[in-house]
């Protein structure tokens, strides 16, 4: 009997102490993964990491600089002891991202270094082309690459009234060339820009692009409106056939087969004349140009689309360029400064496409372009050429354009043309453009 209890009591003994250590080793066990976790979130997320341009600066040196005059991305390099063949590997591998011989005076740029007992060590360069992008140069697994910056859009809109010109006028109201430029060209076939009056009004919505709080652009126009010597002008956005372009109150296109001007919102300094005294030649001859007053190296673009049939130079026209457009016009583009890359007969071109820059080249005074316009092979007064438009609203559309119309010309109605501040747009009042079929 005492046999029995006494092995009832030691079985008794032998299972507490089982269910005790394994309690304890499941503690334990539990002990150990909260601390494995606690390790692996510490790792996952350095309250203390520090990033710039997307890449962890923790513990390494910023040293800031701009571009001298002169420099290169060699000369910028060599005294941090950047071994030439790193730095001529580099220049090889990023000419398809951004070619080094672009690097250019008062541009901004960083390196990031680390140091060591002995020395202070190049980690990554980084420059800035604009303020809206930048370069990384990984200077250790010779990496390029070209991002942008986090960027806003605002809505935002202003009006005013001509008392000067529409460049002098805008310009104080707090825009930059190319918004000026965006809406020259909206209105270069309804409204002659070289003739405005004082009194006229102008009002227009835009996207404006930020980058750091820092304006980087226009990203597009709205909805606008003109009014010369009384004449009320809108621009309605809609899209057909998969196109968005812009419309006036009637329905029709604003848009026609040609840019009005071939460099942007500039001055014509001379028309088309059959009795002009010729400024080098000291007698008078047909001019069968448009002349257009611009600084040297100013862009020159094509007014549309087309072929190039001809390409170089010769003594009156200096560097040149002539473009078939179709079967019935053609123009050409004189004095250049130089011939755009990649521009040679044989060429096909774009619809705004820079083709060369303004100069003085063959018998001329100053720097211009001078213009001419060919319609079935005989040159004509490209001022007073009637240019067929896109296609109008077509008649399924008209409803939908009737809405998109209604909401722009309220918005258009509410802006101040009277000189007061700007506004940004609420975000119900922004535009939405119509699309057919809704």
């Amino acid at each position: 009997m005492n046999n029995k209890w006494l092995g009832l009591l030691g079985l008794a003994i032998i299972l507490a102490a089982f269910y005790y250590f394994s309690d304890r080793s499941n503690t334990d066990i539990d002990t150990n993964l909260d601390d494995q976790v606690s390790e692996t979130d510490s790792l996952a997320v350095d309250p203390n990491a520090k990033f710039l341009y997307g890449i962890d600066v923790t513990g390494l040196n910023i040293i800031e600089g701009t571009v001298a005059r002169n420099q290169t991305l060699g000369s910028i390099l060599s005294p941090f002891e950047v071994p030439y063949q790193i730095i001529d590997e580099l220049a090889k591998k990023s000419k398809e991202i951004f070619d080094v011989r672009n690097i250019a005076f008062n541009k901004n740029f960083k390196l990031i270094t680390a140091e060591d007992s002995t020395s202070v060590k190049p980690r990554y360069f980084i420059y800035e082309p604009n303020a809206a992008e930048y370069v990384v140069f990984d200077l250790d697994s010779l990496e390029i690459y070209k991002k942008e910056k986090p960027a806003e859009i605002r809505t935002r809109e202003i009006g005013g009234v001509i008392q000067t010109s529409l460049y002098v006028d805008m310009i104080e109201k707090g825009v930059g060339p190319d918004l000026i430029d965006l809406f020259a060209d909206l209105y270069g076939w309804s409204v002659d820009f070289q003739r405005l009056q004082k009194g006229d009004k102008f009002k227009v919505v835009f996207d404006e692009k930020f980058v750091e709080d820092q304006s980087v652009g226009v990203v597009g126009i709205q909805t606008a409106y003109f009014e010369h010597m009384g004449e009320p002008y809108h621009a309605i956005p809609f899209e057909q056939n998969g196109e968005m372009n812009f419309f006036d109150q009637e329905g029709n296109s604003l848009k026609k087969a040609f840019l009005r001007d071939p460099l942007k919102y500039s001055r014509i300094s001379s028309r088309y004349n059959l009795r002009r005294f010729h400024p080098v030649q000291k007698r008078y001859k047909p001019h069968l140009g448009t002349d257009y007053a611009a600084p040297r190296g100013t862009e020159i673009r094509t007014v549309g689309d087309g072929t190039v049939v001809e390409a170089g130079y010769s003594r009156g026209n200096g560097n040149y360029v002539k473009i078939k457009h179709n079967g019935t016009y053609s123009t050409q583009y004189l004095h250049m400064s130089k011939i755009g890359k990649g521009i040679k007969k044989g060429s096909r071109v774009r619809q705004g496409q820079v083709i060369g820059y303004v100069g003085s080249t063959g018998l001329a005074t100053g720097p211009h372009l001078c213009f001419r316009f060919w319609k079935h092979g005989k040159q004509v007064d490209w001022l007073r050429e009637k240019i067929p438009p896109s296609e109008p609203i077509l008649a399924e559309n008209k409803d939908a354009f009737e809405l998109v119309k209604r909401d722009a010309i309220q918005v258009l109605a509410a802006i101040s043309v009277e000189g007061e501040s700007e506004k940004t747009l609420a975000s119900n009042q922004k535009i939405k453009p119509g699309v057919a079929g809704e």
